[in-house]
Parts: C-alpha cells; sequence; structure tokens
C-alpha cells in the first residue's frame, strides 16, 4: 500500500471521528448521544491547551495528560499529528487539493515555496504563551505590588526601558520594534495604577486560534444547527446561536484561503503547527534526501503540504508529513529515516530575536491592558452570566478554550457565545441568554460542567447544584438573580393580571412571590346597575367588550359599601355581568354605582430562594426587553458579586 493511501485513510478515519465526536456530543439517552463517549479525546491530544492552562493556572486537568502523549511522539516522529491526524488540516488539505489539481506544475511549485510569512505562526504562538503566562511569571519573580520601593523600581526600570528603545530604533531600520516597544511599556505604567488592575495578569486565548477548539466551535455552533432538524435531529429542539456570523466567517475564510495555497491556515497562522514545529524540528525520524542524486525535478515540491522545500535545504520545522515527497520521487531520493537530509536542514523556526522578544512582551502586556476597563474588577458586567459550575471570572477566562462544547450538550440552547459584553477577553466564551432556547438553565441539569475539557466549568454533582444532602448548609449554586422590572411589568405597569413568572419558578418553596392589590379598571366612564336577577346584573354605562372581563381577574365593588369584598365576575357581556356566587346581595345594590376593579398579583423576588435559573425571563410575555430580567448579581461563584442583605 502506497504511503500516502494510509495517509489518507488516518485522515479520513479521524476526521469522520471528529464528526462523530460533535454529534455525539448530545445530551441524550440514544447510543449514539452523550453515554460515555469519549468526545473531549482530540482535544485532551492537544499539547497546546494543556500548555496554555498550565501557564495560565499552574495545573494541569487530568484528561489533558493526554497531550503528553503527543508531544513524545512528535519529538520521535516529526509533525505526524498536523500530516495524519488533525481533522481541521485534513480538511484544508482536501480543499486544496480539489481546487489546485489542475493547475500546471510551475505554478504550484512557486506557491509551495517556503515563504517567509510563515514564521508568522511561531510569533502568534509566543504572544499567545505570553498571554497565558502573566501570573507564572508574577510567582516566579515574587513581586511585592503593594510596597511603594517595588513601584518606583519599575518605573525606574521602564524610563531606562523607554530610553535604550529610543537609541535602538534610531540605529535600527525596523522602526516598528520601536513602536511595540513603546506600547508595551505604556501599558506597564497604567497597568500600575489601574484600578483593579495587576501589572502580570493571565489569561488563555489559545483557543480563538488552536485549530482543534476552533473546529470544535465552527462545527457545534455553526455548521451543525443548519442540519439539525434539516436531515436528521440531533437535538431536542432547532439550535439557534446570535452573533455567530464572524466566528463562522472566520472558519470559511480559512478554508477558502487553501483555493490560493494549500494548507494557508497550517503554514501561516496555526499555532498549535507551530508548537510542533518547534518540538519536531529535530525528530528521531524526519523526512529528507537519502543522498547524492536529486535531478531537481521538482515533483517534491510541486505537491509538498508544508511548503518546506524537500527538493533544496529542507525546513524541517515546516514539515507536516503529509509524504507526497517520498510518493512523487520518481529518483527514490526522498526517504523518511534517521539521518538528516543529504541535501542539508534548516531546523530553526524563522523568528528573530527581536521578532520574539516583542510577541512575547505584547502577549504578556496585552492581559493588563484588556484589564484597564475593570471589566473584571469592580466595572464588571451583569448581563454576562456564566453557567453552573463555572470558576470565578479571572479563573475562568484562564481554562475556558472557547472550544463551544458547552453550548452543544445544553439542553435547553440557552448557553451561548459571548459577544463583546464580555470584554475583549471573553470573546466567544459560554454566556447565558435566557431569551434564546426552549427555557431557561434546568435545576436538573448538570451537563455542560461535566464535558468541559478544561474545568473552566467545573464538574458539579447534582446534589451541590440543587444543595441537598451533603450540600444543604451551603446551600444550592446561584448563576445569579432575577429583577422585576416594574416600568415594563403588566401587572405592575399597565394594570393587567399575570403570573407567568410565578407559575413557572421552579424553585420550592417558589422564589417569587406574589402580593394581591385591587386597583380600578379604567373604562371610560361610570356603571350603574339598572337591573338585577339573582347574580345577573344588568348595568348603563360604557360598552364593555364582549369576555374580557370574564377571565376571573375582575371584580365589582359597591359604591359605598366599604364593609362589603369586591365581588368576583364570572361571565360579562357588553351590558350584563354575572357574578360568582351570592356574593353579591341585593340591598347594596340600591346605592346603584359600581366600580369595575382588577385583582391583580404583583411579583416580588426572594433573594434568598432566587437561583437565577432564568425560566421566569425565557416564560416572561413581555417579549422584547423583559419585564423579569437574571443578573449576575448574587451569583455563588464570586463573594464579591453577591448581595448584602
Amino acid at each position: 500500500m502506497r504511503i500516502i493511501t494510509t495517509r489518507r485513510i488516518s485522515q479520513i478515519f479521524f476526521f469522520l471521528l471528529f464528526l462523530w465526536f460533535c454529534v455525539a456530543s448530545t445530551l441524550g439517552e440514544q447510543w449514539w448521544q452523550l453515554r460515555g463517549w469519549p468526545v473531549n479525546w482530540l482535544i485532551q491530544l492537544d499539547p497546546l491547551v494543556g500548555l496554555g492552562t498550565l501557564l495560565a493556572t499552574g495545573t494541569l486537568y487530568a484528561g489533558l495528560l493526554w497531550g503528553l502523549l503527543t508531544v513524545v511522539l512528535t519529538l520521535l516522529l516529526g509533525r505526524f499529528f498536523c500530516g495524519w491526524l488533525c481533522p481541521f488540516g485534513a480538511l484544508h488539505q482536501a480543499v486544496g487539493w480539489l481546487a489546485n489539481r489542475g493547475r500546471k506544475a510551475k505554478v504550484m511549485i512557486a506557491v509551495n515555496r517556503y515563504h517567509r510569512g510563515q514564521g508568522v505562526k511561531y510569533a502568534i504562538l509566543v504572544f499567545l504563551l505570553g498571554a497565558a503566562a502573566g501570573d507564572l511569571i508574577s510567582r516566579l519573580l515574587r513581586i511585592p505590588f503593594d510596597a511603594p520601593v517595588t513601584v518606583a523600581g519599575i518605573v525606574i526600570l521602564l524610563l531606562m526601558l523607554c530610553a535604550i528603545a529610543t537609541r535602538l530604533g534610531k540605529r535600527s531600520g525596523k522602526r516598528w520594534m520601536t513602536g511595540v516597544a513603546f506600547i508595551a511599556i505604556g501599558s506597564m505604567v497604567l497597568g500600575l495604577f489601574a484600578d483593579g488592575s495587576r501589572l502580570l495578569a493571565a489569561s488563555l486565548q489559545t483557543g480563538l486560534l488552536d485549530p482543534i477548539p476552533l473546529f470544535y466551535r465552527s462545527v457545534n455552533l455553526t455548521l451543525l444547527p443548519l442540519v439539525d432538524g434539516q436531515l436528521i435531529s440531533l437535538a431536542p429542539s432547532s439550535r439557534i446561536y446570535p452573533g455567530i456570523f464572524a466566528m463562522g466567517a472566520f472558519f470559511w475564510t480559512a478554508v477558502f484561503l487553501n483555493l490560493i495555497i494549500p494548507r494557508f491556515y497550517c503554514r501561516f497562522v496555526c499555532p498549535l503547527g507551530a508548537l510542533f514545529g518547534v518540538l519536531g524540528k529535530n525528530a528521531l525520524y524526519r523526512v529528507g534526501q537519502k543522498a547524492e542524486g536529486c535531478t531537481v525535478c521538482g515533483d517534491c515540491d510541486h505537491h509538498c503540504e508544508g511548503g518546506c522545500e524537500p527538493s533544496s535545504v529542507i525546513h524541517t520545522d515546516e514539515c507536516v508529513l503529509c509524504m507526497n515527497c517520498l510518493d512523487s520521487c520518481r529518483h527514490e531520493v526522498m526517504g523518511y529515516r534517521l539521518q538528516p537530509s543529504a541535501a542539508g536542514e534548516i531546523s530553526a523556526p524563522d523568528i528573530s530575536k527581536r521578532e520574539f522578544v516583542a510577541a512575547l512582551t505584547s502577549g504578556i502586556v496585552a492581559v493588563p491592558l484588556a484589564r484597564l476597563a475593570g471589566g473584571t474588577g469592580e466595572t464588571w458586567n451583569p448581563t454576562v452570566i456564566r453557567p453552573p459550575g463555572a470558576l470565578p471570572e479571572v479563573e475562568f477566562l484562564q481554562r475556558c478554550i472557547k472550544c463551544g462544547q458547552c453550548m452543544r450538550v445544553c439542553p435547553t440552547n440557552v448557553i451561548h457565545p459571548a459577544g463583546l459584553q464580555a470584554g475583549i477577553e471573553g470573546i466567544w466564551t459560554p454566556a447565558l441568554n435566557f431569551r434564546m432556547g426552549t427555557s431557561g438553565c434546568q435545576r436538573g441539569c448538570i451537563a455542560c460542567g461535566n464535558l468541559c475539557p478544561t474545568a473552566a466549568i467545573r464538574p458539579i454533582a447534582l446534589d451541590e447544584r440543587l444543595g441537598i444532602g451533603d450540600f444543604e448548609l451551603q446551600g444550592p449554586i446561584r448563576i445569579g438573580m432575577a429583577f422585576v422590572d416594574r416600568g415594563r411589568c403588566l401587572p405592575w405597569a399597565m394594570g393587567r393580571p399575570c403570573i407567568v413568572c410565578q407559575e413557572n419558578c421552579p424553585v420550592s418553596p417558589k422564589a417569587i412571590f406574589t402580593r394581591e392589590e385591587f386597583r380600578p379598571v379604567r373604562i371610560g366612564g361610570q356603571l350603574h346597575i339598572r337591573s338585577m336577577d339573582g347574580n345577573r346584573l344588568t348595568i348603563d354605562g360604557p360598552v364593555l367588550p364582549s369576555g374580557q372581563f370574564s377571565t376571573g381577574d375582575y371584580y365589582i365593588s359597591i359604591n359605598g359599601g366599604s364593609d362589603m369584598p369586591p365581588a368576583r365576575i364570572t361571565e360579562a357581556g357588553t351590558n350584563t355581568i354575572t357574578l360568582e356566587g351570592s356574593a353579591f346581595v341585593e340591598p347594596a345594590a340600591t346605592e346603584g354605582r359600581i366600580d369595575l376593579l382588577v385583582r391583580l398579583q404583583l411579583p416580588f423576588v426572594d433573594p434568598t430562594r432566587c437561583i437565577g435559573c432564568g425560566v421566569c425571563e425565557h416564560e416572561c410575555p413581555v417579549k422584547t426587553r423583559r419585564a423579569i430580567r437574571v443578573t449576575a448579581e448574587n451569583e455563588t461563584r464570586e463573594r464579591r458579586h453577591q448581595l448584602v442583605l
């Protein structure tokens, strides 16, 4: 069997396995749903996920130990993951092959030459790891940020760096480096004095560009919703995710760039590929020329997927082990073996020291710069509601890789990718939108935490979620609290009967309770009794809308009969009213004048019982801006967000 046939079989297998894992990330009891399938296995094999969380938190979640296997095999075999396992890479390779198979050999040889821009992915990797390493650097240096002497020393050091940067900028042609340095230094100065910020902080942003979380997110949120309900039913209800246009546009742009250069994303952008390039640049086994005898025919460059130029001095860090050069070489010069390439090798990643320092400094500075607005401090956004079990916000941002698994598994479709309301760090992280989906966050559901691959949403037991058993003293997990908007609430603002929020509150005893109040109904005039036959009254005055007052929420009161309770209306026509039972007595009716009342049950929220599940907000009949809304205030995960009552 040809080596490329074996490679294609491997790529197809892992691509289909990936799609299967996405489909199986659906809550249910069917054999094809989430019933023990290792749906996060490909994420766990991704060493960039493990490295990022290790740098950001100082800990490694147990499932991410699988990444060590990938690291060891990369040290032995090279970038095998890119060419044989990565489902996103397989998609790029397939699209590039379909798009370019008719192009002339000379054109493809030129396209597949090594390009200086392929070093950009290493700068991206360094930037992302720098953003994740802020806390680690702080702990290693053990900087006492609260000491005035430390602050003064750092200011002096930054002034010295400014002077050095200015001199270097005058000598070097790369003036942009000086600009980067000044931006970094200025941001660090601002970070020193920003309220609620630190000079060094960590945030895990690798998931934005890491191909495995990116592909999971794109398939889960942009592709499967298009299929679900059309060809097959994968979820209990159709999936809707507002604001995913940018996500889908990014994904399809990455795919269609293969029409220009095969594996464009893998060559120029992919931070995981950059990590594998660093690990596999001196792999035990490598692709290269066996001996002298190459005719420089260009067949190997024609079909190369990594742009590593196997016909000359090969860039070993760029080789994705597609093995096309071995298959296409007519002289059998190319081989995969222990010895270095006879034509020479370039193993060092194409990134200069200055570019490395600029990328690392920019990554380290980017996080405190992003937090200058205080989004994780005092000016936090209460509309960003995290799923139950989510870690405190700073720790959450140190773990979330934006893979979309929690959004896919949510049975009610209330977990959605956040936009800029969560800050620049929180883009595409999970946040709850109770206006969407089929209901609020169900009290008996703990699926998102048990599926999260990095424990940004920690796995919790049902007893902990409900606050029973061993967790009875600490009470149920609260993800927020509901607030009644009296300016939009039908009973409060418009005098219309409504108890939808109270009826649907799933907490027992209910967190939403009502207080009864009778209010006059505006009908455009005064009602008078013309005649009475038992409990049936014929009235004079404004014409009543037929049936509107027959709901059981309307009453009449006898003018002057202050000692008598209002009598309930059971049926009302345009000029007749039927009362309930014998509540209305004839002597009192001789006054003639009556008032039409509505019995309102005004909703109130008990903050000691509300868990922020959002069912009330979802079911509220005011369909635009709901009359009862949940915010993250009083959530369990952040002590400083809890109300002082």
